[in-house]
């Protein structure tokens, strides 16, 4: 078996330049030559995972199966490649502390002072080197978060060196850059890349492979000055331009031979290159779909990466519906019983957003009961399906005073409940419900057609639930508890089945949803909205 191959991925003169697309996209390439891969990301930040962040701080905070609370690179990660990620596809510098300071207290330094080198550089290889070891990838891609020059992550630049004098062949550097476009000199400027990699050579690191991010089609000219100004060769030296979808990353990769070049620095054989037929085929329906449907994302974070992964799987349910997806933000805190008619106009399909606390929830609510009310097809998720319960409570049943113990504990109707385990937990991060959990579909259910099964599983992230002293009351009502845990007897899934399609989800389908494939209830909802704009 040939040794594990590793690809670190850094970044220089800006942040955001999309490391985690390039970083998904060479592992959708190497996929598809045969080769086995992982992804993991490297955060510099001091907090141990991104569960506390909030989300204006760090986009959305994504949540792999087996409970880990991630940065939403990972999410990228699966959705292009098809992988499941875990806890060992995501560090933070707080965890490498952390475990290092608990071998210093266990003892297991045997007295040593303990350093960032080699004690910090040591934890952070060792991780580096786990995923390649326990599961035998043939290639494990590491992206590293941040710029280079940033002082946070020094620590892991010097552990990228040390690796990749260790590994020699085995281990190389693949470096993004920006190339920005002066419009008053009608110039491209390689100058910012230049610097960028000598600050990378001048900590040990030289790049085997530099990927130019830019606005503007880049030339064999300036492609060649860069080659020659940062000691890479010229056929390894890839521009990244923008392009109307982050899904036509790789097949740009592909067509410029970054697979290739990769494959022929760490000694691989080159072989056919693969045709992505079903990748192609997604990218060609996505371009044809002419018509576009209205769905509004009903939250309080007015930010593109908060719901990141929910408007990916909405993106992915239009295209295999034939339409493009408008999506159009509504901020819960400025909807009114007043104004709701005017704040929801035009949208064929509501989305009821995820999150926690009390800011916006009153709007949620009235949102939620306006589209029950007026049968507007609508997706309640997480925080979003409880605020439907809540409405229900409040305008159906009759107890005008319902709310969660999240929002007001001395409710005397706790139709939404703390979780029992979670009663007598005070720390914030990583304590709620995460992960995957097994949920029961009722048969003769609106989402039983929609999955098709009876048993599915779905990651969670959530320390409040549905109270089940209510759940009669509720179905006799009209709405019905069609999906429950197993073990715990968690409500999982509510709807209303005289509604076009009115349901809410205590889990999150928008982390399961792929390109190749779409999460089903979000391509039955946006088929039902498309139906309702007709």
């Amino acid at each position: 078996m040939a040794e594990t191959k590793y690809i670190f991925v850094t970044g220089g003169v800006v942040s955001s330049l999309g490391k985690g697309i390039i970083s998904a996209s060479i592992g959708k390439l190497l996929q598809a030559r045969g080769y086995n891969i992982t992804i993991q990301k490297f955060d510099p930040y001091i907090n141990i995972d991104p569960g506390t962040l909030n989300p204006y701080e760090h986009g959305e905070c994504y949540v792999t199966v087996d409970g880990m609370e991630t940065d939403l690179d990972l999410g990228h990660y699966e959705r292009f490649t098809g992988i499941q990620t875990t806890k060992a596809n995501s560090l933070t510098t707080g965890r490498i502390y952390k475990a290092v300071i608990d071998k210093e207290r266990r003892g297991d330094y045997l007295g040593k002072t303990i350093q960032v080198v080699p004690h910090i550089t040591d934890e952070i290889k060792r991780n580096v080197k786990l995923l390649g070891k326990k599961f035998h990838y043939d290639f494990v891609i590491t992206e590293i978060g941040g710029t280079i020059g940033d002082i946070e992550s020094a620590p892991f630049m010097e552990a990228i060196r040390q690796l990749k004098w260790e590994l020699g062949r085995d281990a190389l550097n693949v470096h993004l850059t920006y190339v920005p476009y002066l419009k008053a000199a009608g110039e491209l400027k390689t100058k910012p890349t230049q610097h960028s990699v000598k600050e990378l050579q001048s900590v040990g690191i030289q790049p085997d492979i530099l990927v130019l991010r830019t606005e503007m089609h880049l030339d064999e000219n300036v492609r060649k000055k860069v080659a020659a100004f940062c000691n890479v060769d010229f056929d390894c030296v890839f521009e990244s331009e923008d392009l109307p979808s982050i899904y036509e990353v790789p097949v740009n990769m592909q067509n410029q031979g970054l697979d290739a070049a990769i494959l022929k620095k760490v000694g691989f054989e080159i072989g056919e290159k693969p045709t992505l037929g079903p990748w192609k085929a997604f990218i060609e329906r996505r371009k044809k779909a002419q018509n576009t449907v209205n769905i509004g994302l009903v939250g309080k974070y007015d930010l593109q990466d908060a719901y990141k992964s929910i408007r990916e799987s909405l993106s992915h349910a239009g295209t295999y519906n034939d339409y493009k997806v408008e999506i159009n933000f509504i901020n819960s805190e400025n909807i009114t019983e007043q104004n709701v008619a005017d704040q929801l106009a035009g949208q064929d399909g509501i989305v009821v957003c995820p999150g926690f606390g009390q800011r916006g929830i009153e709007g949620k609510i009235i949102a939620a009961h306006y589209t029950r009310t007026h049968d507007i097809p609508t997706f309640g998720i997480c925080l979003g399906m409880q605020m439907m319960v809540i409405e229900f409570a409040r305008n159906v049943l009759g107890y005008q005073d319902a709310n969660s113990r999240e929002m007001d504990e001395k409710t005397p109707h706790n139709v939404i409940d703390i979780m029992e385990e979670q009663k007598n937990i005070s720390n914030m991060g990583g304590t709620m419900r995460l992960g995957a959990y097994e949920c029961v579909l009722k048969q003769n259910s609106r989402v039983f057609d929609i999955y098709h099964k009876e048993h599915i599983q779905e990651r969670h992230r959530h320390r409040y639930e549905f109270n089940n002293d209510y759940q009669k009351e509720y179905e006799k009502n009209g709405m019905m508890c069609v999906g429950h845990n197993p073990e715990s007897d968690l409500v999982e899934i509510v709807e209303i089945p005289g509604l076009k399609w009115y349901i809410g989800t205590q889990y999150h389908p928008e982390y399961q949803s792929t390109v190749l494939r779409p999460h089903p209830l979000f391509v039955d909802f946006v088929k039902t909205a498309i139906a309702n704009k007709k």
